[in-house]
Protein backbone atom coordinates (compact mmCIF):
# COMPACT_ATOMS: atom_id res chain seq x y z
CA UNK A 1 0.00 0.00 0.00
CA UNK A 2 1.47 3.41 -0.60
CA UNK A 3 1.78 5.66 2.03
CA UNK A 4 1.50 8.83 -0.32
CA UNK A 5 5.48 10.08 0.90
CA UNK A 6 7.36 12.15 -1.10
CA UNK A 7 10.78 13.81 -0.49
CA UNK A 8 11.28 16.98 -1.97
CA UNK A 9 14.65 19.01 -2.77
CA UNK A 10 13.80 22.28 -3.70
CA UNK A 11 16.83 24.14 -5.18
CA UNK A 12 18.35 26.60 -8.06
CA UNK A 13 21.50 25.33 -10.02
CA UNK A 14 22.73 28.99 -9.53
CA UNK A 15 21.92 29.35 -5.76
CA UNK A 16 25.04 29.44 -3.65
CA UNK A 17 24.01 27.81 -0.82
CA UNK A 18 22.99 24.97 -2.84
CA UNK A 19 26.22 24.66 -4.37
CA UNK A 20 27.65 24.29 -0.33
CA UNK A 21 24.83 22.05 0.06
CA UNK A 22 25.69 19.67 -2.76
CA UNK A 23 27.78 17.28 -1.06
CA UNK A 24 26.22 16.80 1.86
CA UNK A 25 23.12 15.94 -0.12
CA UNK A 26 24.71 13.84 -2.23
CA UNK A 27 25.50 11.88 1.09
CA UNK A 28 21.74 11.71 2.42
CA UNK A 29 20.66 10.58 -0.93
CA UNK A 30 23.00 8.01 -0.45
CA UNK A 31 21.60 7.19 3.13
CA UNK A 32 17.54 6.96 2.00
CA UNK A 33 15.73 3.92 1.44
CA UNK A 34 15.35 3.29 -2.11
CA UNK A 35 12.19 2.65 -1.62
CA UNK A 36 10.90 6.69 -0.59
CA UNK A 37 10.07 8.33 -3.78
CA UNK A 38 12.52 11.85 -4.05
CA UNK A 39 11.46 14.44 -6.40
CA UNK A 40 13.74 17.46 -7.33
CA UNK A 41 12.39 20.70 -7.69
CA UNK A 42 13.42 23.87 -9.12
CA UNK A 43 12.43 26.89 -6.96
CA UNK A 44 13.32 29.72 -9.29
CA UNK A 45 15.48 31.92 -7.72
CA UNK A 46 15.97 34.79 -9.17
CA UNK A 47 13.16 35.72 -13.24
CA UNK A 48 14.43 36.87 -16.26
CA UNK A 49 16.18 40.41 -16.70
CA UNK A 50 18.53 41.79 -18.88
CA UNK A 51 19.72 44.68 -16.90
CA UNK A 52 22.95 44.08 -15.23
CA UNK A 53 23.26 43.12 -11.79
CA UNK A 54 23.31 46.28 -9.57
CA UNK A 55 26.62 46.92 -7.49
CA UNK A 56 25.07 46.10 -4.15
CA UNK A 57 23.84 42.99 -5.44
CA UNK A 58 27.45 41.95 -6.73
CA UNK A 59 29.02 42.62 -3.38
CA UNK A 60 26.19 40.96 -1.55
CA UNK A 61 26.76 37.69 -3.17
CA UNK A 62 30.21 37.94 -2.75
CA UNK A 63 29.98 38.48 0.65
CA UNK A 64 27.47 35.38 0.76
CA UNK A 65 29.91 33.54 -0.94
CA UNK A 66 33.01 34.13 1.74
CA UNK A 67 30.52 33.27 4.40
CA UNK A 68 29.61 29.95 2.80
CA UNK A 69 33.12 29.27 3.01
CA UNK A 70 33.25 30.07 6.52
CA UNK A 71 30.79 27.48 7.35
CA UNK A 72 31.30 25.22 5.24
CA UNK A 73 35.10 24.58 5.05
CA UNK A 74 36.51 22.93 1.36
CA UNK A 75 33.45 24.98 -0.64
CA UNK A 76 34.96 26.46 -4.05
CA UNK A 77 34.16 29.33 -5.45
CA UNK A 78 36.42 31.53 -8.18
CA UNK A 79 35.76 34.91 -7.89
CA UNK A 80 37.12 35.57 -10.95
CA UNK A 81 34.06 35.21 -12.08
CA UNK A 82 33.11 38.75 -10.76
CA UNK A 83 35.90 40.55 -13.61
CA UNK A 84 35.22 37.92 -16.47
CA UNK A 85 31.55 38.36 -16.90
CA UNK A 86 28.70 40.70 -16.87
CA UNK A 87 26.46 39.03 -14.03
CA UNK A 88 22.86 39.18 -14.18
CA UNK A 89 20.07 38.48 -11.32
CA UNK A 90 18.74 35.64 -13.63
CA UNK A 91 18.25 32.27 -13.07
CA UNK A 92 15.28 30.93 -14.79
CA UNK A 93 17.76 30.26 -17.64
CA UNK A 94 19.43 27.97 -16.05
CA UNK A 95 16.23 26.49 -14.36
CA UNK A 96 14.97 25.98 -17.65
CA UNK A 97 17.98 24.35 -19.02
CA UNK A 98 17.64 21.64 -16.34
CA UNK A 99 14.12 20.97 -17.69
CA UNK A 100 15.17 20.71 -20.89
CA UNK A 101 18.74 18.86 -20.17
CA UNK A 102 15.54 16.31 -18.17
CA UNK A 103 13.53 16.10 -21.22
CA UNK A 104 16.60 14.06 -22.94
CA UNK A 105 16.50 11.43 -19.97
CA UNK A 106 16.01 11.60 -16.24
CA UNK A 107 19.57 11.68 -15.11
CA UNK A 108 20.55 14.73 -17.28
CA UNK A 109 18.57 17.03 -13.97
CA UNK A 110 21.07 16.11 -11.57
CA UNK A 111 23.88 16.11 -14.85
CA UNK A 112 23.17 19.48 -16.09
CA UNK A 113 21.99 20.78 -12.32
CA UNK A 114 25.92 20.08 -11.68
CA UNK A 115 27.39 21.32 -14.80
CA UNK A 116 25.99 24.50 -13.75
CA UNK A 117 27.04 24.39 -10.87
CA UNK A 118 30.79 24.37 -11.62
CA UNK A 119 30.16 26.19 -14.62
CA UNK A 120 29.10 29.58 -12.31
CA UNK A 121 31.43 28.35 -8.80
CA UNK A 122 34.52 27.01 -10.26
CA UNK A 123 35.68 28.19 -14.26
CA UNK A 124 33.96 31.26 -13.71
CA UNK A 125 31.60 31.00 -16.59
CA UNK A 126 28.03 33.23 -16.71
CA UNK A 127 25.01 30.53 -16.62
CA UNK A 128 22.35 33.30 -17.34
CA UNK A 129 23.80 33.48 -21.03
CA UNK A 130 22.52 30.85 -23.33
CA UNK A 131 25.75 30.37 -24.69
CA UNK A 132 26.84 29.04 -21.49
CA UNK A 133 24.27 26.74 -21.13
CA UNK A 134 24.18 25.28 -24.81
CA UNK A 135 28.26 24.60 -24.31
CA UNK A 136 26.86 22.52 -21.19
CA UNK A 137 24.65 20.78 -23.39
CA UNK A 138 27.66 20.20 -25.37
CA UNK A 139 30.02 18.67 -22.78
CA UNK A 140 26.88 16.27 -21.79
CA UNK A 141 26.53 14.78 -24.96
CA UNK A 142 23.09 15.98 -25.56
CA UNK A 143 21.85 16.71 -28.27
CA UNK A 144 21.99 20.21 -28.52
CA UNK A 145 20.27 21.36 -31.67
CA UNK A 146 17.13 19.87 -29.34
CA UNK A 147 18.29 21.76 -26.13
CA UNK A 148 18.59 24.62 -27.87
CA UNK A 149 14.98 24.35 -28.93
CA UNK A 150 13.20 23.40 -25.52
CA UNK A 151 15.39 25.69 -23.61
CA UNK A 152 13.10 28.60 -25.60
CA UNK A 153 9.72 26.12 -25.82
CA UNK A 154 6.91 27.79 -23.90
CA UNK A 155 6.15 24.31 -22.23
CA UNK A 156 9.55 23.94 -20.59
CA UNK A 157 8.74 27.64 -19.31
CA UNK A 158 5.58 26.83 -18.38
CA UNK A 159 7.00 23.65 -16.26
CA UNK A 160 9.41 25.68 -14.78
CA UNK A 161 6.37 27.84 -13.50
CA UNK A 162 4.02 24.73 -12.23
CA UNK A 163 7.19 23.69 -10.32
CA UNK A 164 7.70 27.19 -8.86
CA UNK A 165 4.24 27.28 -7.63
CA UNK A 166 4.49 23.57 -6.40
CA UNK A 167 7.20 24.74 -4.45
CA UNK A 168 5.42 27.53 -2.82
CA UNK A 169 2.58 24.95 -2.07
CA UNK A 170 5.20 23.49 0.40
CA UNK A 171 5.68 26.70 2.06
CA UNK A 172 9.02 26.61 0.92
CA UNK A 173 10.87 30.46 1.10
CA UNK A 174 14.71 29.46 0.62
CA UNK A 175 16.89 27.60 -1.06
CA UNK A 176 18.16 24.96 -0.63
CA UNK A 177 14.94 23.23 1.02
CA UNK A 178 14.05 19.29 1.83
CA UNK A 179 10.53 18.82 2.51
CA UNK A 180 8.49 15.38 3.21
CA UNK A 181 4.80 15.73 2.64
CA UNK A 182 2.69 12.72 3.88
CA UNK A 183 -0.93 12.57 4.20
CA UNK A 184 -0.89 14.96 7.05
CA UNK A 185 0.58 17.57 4.84
CA UNK A 186 4.02 19.33 4.37
CA UNK A 187 7.00 18.79 6.82
CA UNK A 188 10.32 20.72 6.47
CA UNK A 189 13.36 19.05 7.11
CA UNK A 190 16.17 21.37 8.63
CA UNK A 191 19.18 21.55 6.17
CA UNK A 192 22.41 20.79 7.75
CA UNK A 193 25.14 21.42 5.77
CA UNK A 194 27.74 19.75 7.47
CA UNK A 195 25.82 16.59 8.92
CA UNK A 196 23.77 14.28 6.97
CA UNK A 197 22.32 12.18 9.81
CA UNK A 198 19.99 14.60 11.70
CA UNK A 199 17.94 15.16 8.46
CA UNK A 200 18.31 11.30 7.67
CA UNK A 201 16.76 10.84 11.46
CA UNK A 202 13.94 13.26 10.73
CA UNK A 203 13.31 11.98 7.19
CA UNK A 204 13.02 8.16 8.34
CA UNK A 205 10.82 9.14 11.63
CA UNK A 206 8.20 11.15 9.71
CA UNK A 207 7.71 8.22 6.63
CA UNK A 208 7.80 5.69 9.10
CA UNK A 209 5.07 7.50 10.79
CA UNK A 210 3.28 7.69 7.76
CA UNK A 211 3.86 4.17 6.96
CA UNK A 212 2.48 2.93 10.99
CA UNK A 213 -0.50 5.10 10.06
CA UNK A 214 -1.49 3.53 6.88
CA UNK A 215 -0.86 0.02 7.97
Amino acid sequence: MSTGVTLYYVHDPMCSWCWGFAPVLAELESRLPAELPVRRLLGGLAPDTDEPMPEAMRGYIQDAWRQIQRRIPGTEFNFEFWQRCRPRRATYPACRAVIAARRQGAQYDRAMTRAIQLAYYTRALNPSEDETLLGLAAELGLDVARFARDLKAPEVQEALEAEIALARSLDVESFPSLVIETRTGPHPIAVDYRDSSPMLERILKLWETARQRDA
